[in-house]
């Protein structure tokens, strides 16, 4: 595996980013995850699957025997790349472009998720809004919104449309952040749902207990993905993931596994959970 280790090169993008512009490139795993079935036969619906975290747990679960739609804004090249890494692994892949703030988006992917292969087995609610901020007075009324309408109010709409089809044995999860249990103030709106999806996660793992539904969340720190560049300022790229006791940021394919096994049959007794994936950055 080919560890990151900052200083980084400078660099920036245009919100959501692109992989091809990241410097180095991330690891998803294309050429080092080796499944062995332990997904086989379901079907997992990933937002934000085009790219990072998303990207590599779509890769991931196509090798253990998962079909996979993936849900995107409209990172066209980057969810053309997926499906190209997904199909390789003899899966099928549906892609599924639009805008999560919107709440029949979100009803519409579960239903053409469920059109396309049948079932739906793992629900992956991994998309995020994030911007950088320096001062209260800089974040409008809009962009708060926005990053509650993405980040968590599309979880809902989801994982209520997507329960009807979900059999005992399914599972639900949900990113969250380090960010929930110690707050990066200059990311306060994207901070704050995170905290929430860490209760909304709790919450539904107890609701959904007797139907035989799984519900967890994965907890990163400081992973390389399109979003660092996208949403930070250069000096912050710079020396992402250098506060860790790693000294250094993670790759999207070494936090994938994680997803695995919350979604494979082996977590059968794991629900309402925080599996925290940090570089050593204590979550407790």
């Amino acid at each position: 595996m080919t560890e990151l280790q900052p200083p980084f090169p400078d660099q920036s993008q245009t919100p959501p980013g692109t992989t091809s512009q990241m410097e180095p490139k991330p690891d998803h795993g294309e050429h080092s995850y080796k499944g062995s079935g332990r997904l086989a036969g379901k079907a997992a619906l990933i937002t934000g699957g085009d790219s990072g975290i998303g990207r590599a747990v779509a890769i991931a679960f196509a090798r253990e025997g998962a079909d996979v739609a993936i849900g995107y804004l409209n990172e066209h090249d980057d969810a053309e790349e997926t499906r190209r890494w997904v199909e390789t692994a003899g899966r099928r892949c549906l892609l599924l472009p639009g805008d999560l703030a919107d709440p029949a988006h979100c009803r519409a992917l579960v239903e053409k998720t469920v059109s396309e292969f049948g079932r739906l087995d793992v629900l992956v609610n991994n998309a995020a809004e994030q911007a950088t901020y320096q001062s209260l007075d800089e974040i409008t009324e809009e962009a708060w919104a926005r990053t509650f309408q993405v980040n968590i109010h599309a979880m809902f709409h989801l994982a209520k449309a997507a329960l009807p089809h979900l059999k005992p044995g399914s599972a639900i999860i949900n990113t969250t952040s380090v960010n929930a249990d110690d707050p990066n103030p200059s990311l306060l709106p994207y901070a704050t749902t995170k905290g929430a999806i860490q209760n909304f996660t709790a919450g539904l793992a107890q609701m959904l207990a007797e139907k035989g539904v799984r519900v967890n969340c994965v907890a990163p720190g400081p992973i390389w993905t399109p979003l660092i560049p996208a949403t930070m300022p250069p000096e912050k790229v710079k020396q992402f993931g250098a506060n860790t006791p790693m000294k250094r940021p993670g790759q999207p394919k070494e936090v994938a596994p994680v997803y695995v096994l919350l979604a494979s049959d082996e977590a059968s007794y794991v629900s309402g959970a925080t599996v925290a994936v940090t570089g050593g950055r204590p979550m407790l």
